[in-house]
């Protein structure tokens, strides 16, 4: 071989090194993940180095600065116009930045603010050992009754640890709805999964009942990644490319420049049906829809009640906004595939959460229940496939969040010796014991029925007239019979509480410090401000309503 043959086999093999281009990261229009996701890391390195008696106020501190910062980046982008006019693909194909991921993000960031301050609450329990108690375990790692639990406790440990952990969850939400490739949604799947399965293990009181919670989650939740992650292999082998748009093109028959190695493979229509099933069956779970429910009662018995209501509230708005992006942006080509396993899952959810909650005696899985009905009337205005299909769904997230974090939030008061005071035997005659609290979630109840001059009737409103208007009159129809079996339940436990008598040995309301008040404060406007003026909240969701392609 003479060295000019040598030489050019040299220059060859230089050749592509020299066309690998620096990555194009546009930092400021990811700037509300990097935000929440880096002081996730402080609040790690808090963790190992502040000395334990301050970790609590460092914790907190970095958390509400972080969240309200992103929320402050989120406020930006829209108003510059990143919703609208701006919007566009960043990080190199990987995130969407559009309207309904700024509008679901700031959705999100704010739940995940007023969560926090349930999180924070110190009050609500007698201090220990002269410290104050929060509602999360002494010492995880420690056995339940044990020796080393009895020591941490009176030693007054806490698990500050939990701050960081709601900031990587928040993190992964926030990437969840905006991303633009099918290795990023599993990525961010993960990265907001796996922090909540480690807080539902971490409840302070019942603790054998919170860790079989975060068992159950975490081998389902371990389920439905895998089937999203194969879901994700076979769409890749149908169209060659994780990248949404590639895969609407190949969907649409619109497709350019075909890889010969994947030319057998593509357009093969039993890898599209099977991968998108799959897919928007772990997004289903997420959701809670029927038949993927089953975990939902249990988890939000059994985890720490301020993580149930981040959990039910956050949890939901990015896994809805999800499959919209998903449904609208990668599918539409295979509307007439979906939509009618859509209505089968629709129909069953709103029926089956709504029947199966009027048989349950235990506050917390009456609104799991409760939260399966309502995944169920969102969905109607997924099918819908129009424009205000999508606003209307961004509307619902946005009412429905606060209501149920202020739920959850009242449910923490009423407590009795052995913590929380979960069975329904237990609410009743609480209006004559503490009006105000009675009064506060009788409120919400109405708004989950959806009475109007609530936010739930705004909401339920714009959907079903979504998806009246998309062609769904009898999924409509359905909506309002489960509605009005789903009132009946939110009724009795308003009925148990002002017009039973309290019974003696009753629980007490602990009087909690301004965090929850605040939490609760805000469920509560929020509640009566999209009930009686929705309009502004509407339009702002309708503009936010188009998807960047």
């Amino acid at each position: 071989m003479s060295t000019a043959a040598v030489h050019s086999l040299w220059t060859n093999a230089a050749d592509p090194i020299a066309k690998i281009g620096a990555p194009k990261i546009e930092y400021g229009q990811l700037s509300p993940t990097l935000i929440v996701l880096g002081a996730a890391l402080v609040g790690v390195l808090v963790e190992a180095f502040v000395p334990r008696k301050s970790r609590y106020y460092a914790q907190v501190f970095v958390s509400v600065v972080a969240l309200c910062a992103a929320f402050a980046a989120v406020v930006a982008l829209a108003s510059d116009g990143y919703g609208t006019t701006k919007a566009h693909i960043a990080a190199m194909g990987a995130i969407a930045v559009d309207g309904p991921s700024l509008f679901l993000q700031g959705t999100i960031l704010l739940a995940a603010l007023v969560g926090l301050f349930t999180f924070a609450e110190r009050r609500l329990d007698p201090a220990a050992h002269g410290n104050r108690v929060d509602s999360f375990a002494a010492q995880a790692a420690s056995v339940p009754g044990s020796d080393s639990e009895q020591a941490a406790v009176k030693a007054g440990f806490t698990t500050t640890e939990v701050f960081p952990l709601l900031l990587f969850a928040v993190g992964g939400m926030l990437v969840f709805p905006s991303a633009n490739d099918l290795l990023t949604l599993f990525v961010a799947l993960e990265v907001f999964s796996l922090p909540l399965y480690l807080l539902c293990a971490l409840a302070r009181r019942k603790r054998l009942m919170s860790q079989e919670a975060a068992v159950k989650y975490f081998l389902l939740g371990a389920f439905a990644s895998a089937f999203t992650l194969f879901g994700i292999a076979l769409l890749y082998g149908y169209a060659g490319s994780v990248s949404y748009g590639r895969i609407a093109q190949v969907v649409d028959g619109t497709v350019t420049g075909i890889d010969p190695a994947l030319a057998d493979t593509m357009g093969s229509d039993a890898l599209l049906l099977i991968g998108g099933a799959m897919i928007v069956m772990g997004l289903l779970f997420k959701v809670g829809a029927v038949p993927f429910h089953m975990w939902t009662p249990d988890v939000y018995q059994g985890a720490p009640t301020p993580v149930t209501g981040f959990m039910a509230a956050a949890t939901k708005v990015a896994a809805f906004g999800a499959l919209l992006r998903l449904l609208y942006v990668v599918l539409p080509g295979m509307r007439w595939d979906w939509r009618p396993v859509m209505w089968a899952v629709a129909i069953i959810t709103m029926l089956g959460g709504a029947i199966v909650a009027i048989t349950q005696t235990d506050i917390k899985r009456l609104l799991a229940y409760s939260s399966i009905a309502h995944a169920g009337f969102i969905l109607a205005g997924v099918i819908a496939t129009s424009k205000d299909g999508v606003s209307s769904v961004l509307f619902y997230l946005a009412g429905y969040s606060f209501v149920t974090i202020g739920a959850f939030a009242v449910v923490t008061l009423v407590r009795d010796a052995g913590g929380e005071a979960t069975h329904l035997s237990k609410w009743a005659g609480l209006g004559r014991r503490s009006p105000l609290v009675a009064a506060v979630f009788a409120v919400f109840l109405l708004a989950f029925a959806g009475i109007p001059l609530t936010s739930g009737f705004a909401g339920k409103f714009a959907v079903f007239k979504a998806a009246a208007d998309g062609g769904a009159a009898p999924l409509v129809v359905i909506g309002v019979i489960s509605s009005a079996i789903a009132a009946f339940f939110y009724i009795r436990v308003i009925v148990l509480m002002f017009f039973s008598e309290p019974k003696p040995e009753g629980p007490t309301v602990a009087v909690p410090s301004p965090l929850t008040m605040v939490a609760i404060g805000v469920g509560v406007a929020v509640t009566l401000v999209l009930g009686v003026a929705p309009q502004y909240f509407l339009d702002l969701a309708s503009q936010a309503g188009v998807f960047v392609r």
